[in-house]
């Protein structure tokens, strides 16, 4: 776009053609240059940083001290008073009422392993079996804790993605183990297929069992540690990932600074 400038009558200045960007060329020259940040903003990123660095050490140390606190409220009264380390010394020795009921725990459990132990509990089971408020509240909880602490549970094999709800449309999911029984037989149609776990977002603790064929599933290289603080951060922490070209590289250049750091 060319405007024209009539040249003034009677006038001997020759006429004259500015384009548009001539223009702008002349305004970005004639504009102040930009402000750099002063030193409020140089705090304020100071401030955000110290923030980043203190507020997960703080909240660990607060939770921590806290959980300590409160099994030691619990335990401590339970101990015999020439047993409390907290009588004849000048001052409190926190975690004492843990580390007991750690050591209580751990001994309860090599008690029921035995067949004395056995029979003691299916003895209390058989008591708690007579009350009905209690027995259903006892056999929930028990489920609970066998399902989350079992050991003849595996863990999570592999991570990967397949798409939910639409097609185009991934979602992170947890690879179980590979379907088998009546679940492949029924809907396999001859293919093998995955035991998934899709978990919600920020609390994958809850979710959805997926069966899905293994042809439909994008395995991940993230361990299953780095795909839960992606779900649990809702995607703002994104794992490190490294190509093959660019896993090469940086192995090479590994080799390399370790070569030139050797004594010759």
């Amino acid at each position: 776009m060319i405007s024209k400038v009539p040249p003034d009558k009677g006038s001997d200045t020759p006429h004259t053609e500015t384009t548009l960007t001539e223009a702008l060329q002349l305004d970005q020259l004639s504009a102040p240059p930009p402000r750099k940040g002063g030193f409020g903003m140089r705090l304020r990123n100071y401030f955000l940083t110290g923030l980043v660095i203190a507020a997960p050490i703080s909240i660990t140390v607060y939770l921590t001290w806290a959980f300590v606190s409160w099994v030691d409220t619990w335990i401590k009264p339970l101990i015999p008073r020439q047993y409390n380390p907290d009588n004849y010394l000048p001052f409190t020795i926190p975690g004492v009422g843990l580390v007991l009921a750690i050591i209580f725990i751990t001994l309860l459990g090599a008690l029921t392993a035995n067949l004395f132990g056995r029979t003691v509990l299916r003895f209390g089971e058989n008591m708690l079996d007579q009350m009905p408020l209690v027995r259903s509240l006892y056999k929930a909880l028990k489920q609970i804790f066998e399902t989350v602490l079992s050991q003849s549970q595996g863990s999570f094999e592999k991570v990967g993605l397949v798409e939910f709800p639409r097609r185009g449309s991934w979602v992170i999911v947890f690879i179980s183990t590979a379907t088998r029984g009546e679940v492949l037989h029924r809907v396999g149609e001859g293919e093998p297929m995955w035991s998934l776990f899709m978990p919600t977002v920020p609390n994958p603790t809850s979710g959805f069992l997926m069966f899905v064929p293994q042809k439909d599933v994008v395995i991940l290289d993230m361990s299953v540690e780095e795909a839960a603080k992606l779900a649990i951060s809702a995607g703002l922490v994104i794992p490190p990932f490294k190509d093959s070209q660019e896993a090469k590289a940086y192995v090479e250049e590994q080799v390399a600074q370790k070569k030139r750091t050797e004594p010759v």
